[in-house]
C-alpha cells in the first residue's frame, strides 16, 4: 500500500509575505490538492507533516536558529498567522488523516512516522510538499533508508529556483526514485494501490532471487 506524505505546506512556507517563504510551494497548492483528493477516495492514507518550535528555540536546528530568530521565529507551536505553522489554505487534513509534528528536516527523524507507515502497512511513500532541497530530499531519503518505496511527484515539490528543483530531480531520479508527474500518479494510481507498490515488487524479486540461489546451491 502507498502513503501520501504532505510536507511542510504551512503559511510560514506558501504565504509570500513571510521571510521564509518558498518561491515555487504557492503554485503548487492546486496540484497538491488534487493528488490529496485522489487519495482519499482510494483509500490511501494521507500525512500532513508540519512543523512546530518551542518559543525559547531549544529544538530548532543549529544551522537554523539565528535564521529563524531574526525572521521573527516563525513556526511556534499553536501559533497563528503568515508566520505560523497552520497548514495554508485548502491544504488541510479531513477527518480520517494523519497529522505529523517534526523538529527537523525529516519527516522521519524521531517522529512516529514510521511507526503509523508500517502500523498501517504502508510499504511505498509518496512525497509532496516543500522544499525539494530540504525537507522533501532529507524525507525521501530516509524513506529510502526506512526500506519504504519512494515515489516523488515532480510538479507538487518545490524548491526556491528552478535551478535547484532540477539540479535536485534529477539527483532524485539517479538514485533510483520514482518521479512522476502529478496526472501520470493520479493515472497509474491503481499501480500503487493494487498490491503493486514498489516495496512489494523489490521483496517478491528477492525471495525470488533467493529460492533460485538457494535451488542452485542443492544442484
Amino acid at each position: 500500500m502507498i502513503g501520501l506524505l504532505v510536507v511542510d505546506m504551512n503559511n510560514a512556507f506558501v504565504n509570500r509575505d513571510s521571510p521564509l517563504c518558498v518561491k515555487g510551494a504557492r503554485e503548487t497548492v492546486p496540484r497538491i490538492r488534487k493528488v490529496v483528493e485522489a487519495c482519499r477516495r482510494k483509500g490511501v492514507p494521507v500525512f500532513f507533516i508540519t512543523r512546530g518550535y518551542r518559543e525559547d528555540g531549544t529544538d530548532v536546528e543549529i544551522s537554523r536558529w539565528k535564521y529563524w530568530s531574526d525572521s521573527g521565529r516563525p513556526l511556534l507551536l499553536d501559533s497563528r498567522g503568515r508566520l505560523s505553522g497552520e497548514f495554508f489554505g485548502p491544504l488541510k487534513p479531513k477527518k480520517g488523516d494523519y497529522v505529523v509534528l517534526k523538529k527537523k528536516w525529516s519527516a522521519f527523524f524521531r517522529t512516529e512516522l514510521d511507526l503509523l507507515l508500517r502500523k498501517l502497512d504502508v510499504d511505498t511513500v509518496v512525497i509532496t510538499g516543500t522544499q525539494t532541497p530540504n525537507c522533501i530530499r532529507a524525507t525521501a531519503y530516509d524513506s529510502d533508508m526506512n526500506d519504504f518505496g519512494t515515489v516523488l511527484i515532480s510538479d507538487c515539490i518545490s524548491s526556491n529556483t528552478e535551478e535547484v528543483q532540477e539540479a535536485n530531480l534529477r539527483d532524485f531520479r539517479n538514485v533510483g526514485f520514482t518521479v512522476l508527474g502529478s496526472d501520470e500518479f493520479i493515472e497509474k494510481m491503481d499501480r500503487f494501490t493494487g498490491g503493486k507498490s514498489l516495496a512489494a515488487a523489490v521483496k517478491k524479486d528477492v525471495v525470488r532471487r533467493r529460492r533460485l540461489s538457494r535451488k542452485g546451491a542443492k544442484n
